[in-house]
């Protein structure tokens, strides 16, 4: 039994879903592979991502391999009611509401765990957790599952140091057709869409502050350098640092940076980027963003400490007065920025991302006999073949190596 907003709000979402199915060249050509060969028949998914419109599509496409889906979302402020709607509306088992508390948000996890899944899809880590936590005795029937994001992949590389990791995880984000195009150009545009619609205000002009320079930083840094801002950027990484400044960046700590930014985006995944010692620093009216799949790096408990006054400034935009009379705004409660106040990458980034995460899913189906427990890459043919297909639909052709060529590189 569905547990979602409101049915009613179906045709809404369908409208949606029909128009990234548009927009999804690729997977929709792997839905149509999926009808034919099935083969996910007779299997249970359970499925915590991000819940809009490209991921319902995504979820229809595994329905089509066969696939049972149970579906939820994997932040509580990311949820779209009506594409879940739309998703439940069709029959399948959705649970995941907007707005919800952490522990509904729970909740709605643990209700797709206890259909008794066969493959996880995971975004951030939190079904393998508790998969491993409060689930034990299913893990028995779990072939495998893919992992679709940077911080669910630190997780699971723990857990597999640990030795607890029992049974075999996909690193989807580390494919190339998923991090170098989703983390780059989707976080990139997508976070200043979210900030933009979410604020109303011009980017142009402004000290931009970009905490992290991974391929997430790389994208956001660079759509900030095109619409006009000045950028700084705050890494630990040494190298990634020097590729900050040789890219045409300022470098400096975040301590220096505080006192100079006018908006603020967190994109590390990590915690405690920005915290009570970095707010009282800032200039009056600067705005705090998180690009990171957790809001865990701007310190909310410690900004919540420190103001002595909060209110709604707009909606989905809280402002906290401090002691010195300065007002700091955070949008969307320091979660994640690009979802919880916007749609999320483009549809043509994620029909990449979402490629990978099917053609991963079916590796496993077809490969559970010989896997074991551990963290697993994607097999490089998935992703050559995820990329020729898109090209494809792009209209591009490119050349190919002939014999001689194979032969004198050694393949």
């Amino acid at each position: 039994m569905s547990l979602i907003k409101d049915i009613a709000l179906a045709p809404s979402g369908e409208m949606k879903i029909k128009w990234v199915e548009r927009n999804m060249p690729v997977l929709r050509g792997i839905g149509e592979d999926f009808a034919k060969t099935r083969p996910f028949e007779g299997l249970k998914v359970a499925l915590s991502v991000h819940l809009e419109a490209k991921t319902a599509y995504l979820c229809r496409v595994m329905e089509m391999g066969g696939a049972e889906m149970f579906v939820t979302g994997s932040n509580p402020l990311s949820t779209q009611d009506d594409v879940a709607a739309a998703l439940a509306s069709r029959g399948m088992q959705v649970f995941a509401r907007y707005g919800c508390t952490m522990e509904e948000y729970e909740s709605c996890l643990c209700s797709v765990l206890e259909a008794g899944p066969n493959i996880i899809i995971d975004d951030g880590g939190d079904l393998v957790h508790l998969m491993h936590t409060k689930y034990t005795g299913l893990i028995p029937k779990v072939i495998g599952g893919c992992e679709e994001t940077t911080t669910g992949i630190h997780r699971l590389r723990a857990m597999a140091k640990a030795g607890t990791l029992r049974f075999p995880m996909v690193m989807v984000n580390d494919a190339d057709c998923k991090h170098m195009f989703d983390n780059r150009y989707g976080t990139g545009q997508s976070v200043w869409d979210g900030i933009m619609r979410t604020t109303n205000l011009i980017v142009a002009g402004k000290v931009v502050v970009v905490s992290g320079y991974g391929w997430c930083g790389k994208g956001v840094s660079l759509r900030a350098k095109g619409l006009g801002a000045k950028v700084i950027v705050t890494e630990t990484d040494p190298v990634r640092a020097l590729e900050a400044v040789m890219d045409g960046f300022q470098v400096m700590p975040m301590a220096e940076a505080a006192r100079q930014g006018d908006m603020f985006i967190t994109v590390t995944g990590c915690s405690g980027v920005i915290t009570a010692e970095h707010f009282e620093h800032m200039k009056d009216g600067a705005i705090l963003t998180n690009a990171g799949h957790f809001d865990v790096e701007v310190d909310m408990a410690g900004l919540n400490a420190l103001a002595v006054e909060k209110y709604e400034a707009r909606h989905n935009i809280q402002g906290y007065v401090l002691p010195n009379g300065k007002t700091l705004f955070v949008i969307a409660e320091g979660r994640l920025v690009n979802l919880a106040a916007g749609d999320g990458h483009p549809a043509e980034i994620m029909d990449m991302s979402f490629a990978i995460q099917a053609l991963s899913a079916e590796y496993l189906a077809k490969h559970q006999a010989e896997l074991v427990p551990g963290v697993i890459s994607v097999p490089r043919e998935l992703d050559e073949a995820v990329a020729r297909r898109k090209l494809r639909a792009m209209g591009v052709s490119i050349d190919s190596l002939s014999a001689e060529q194979e032969d004198y590189l050694g393949l």
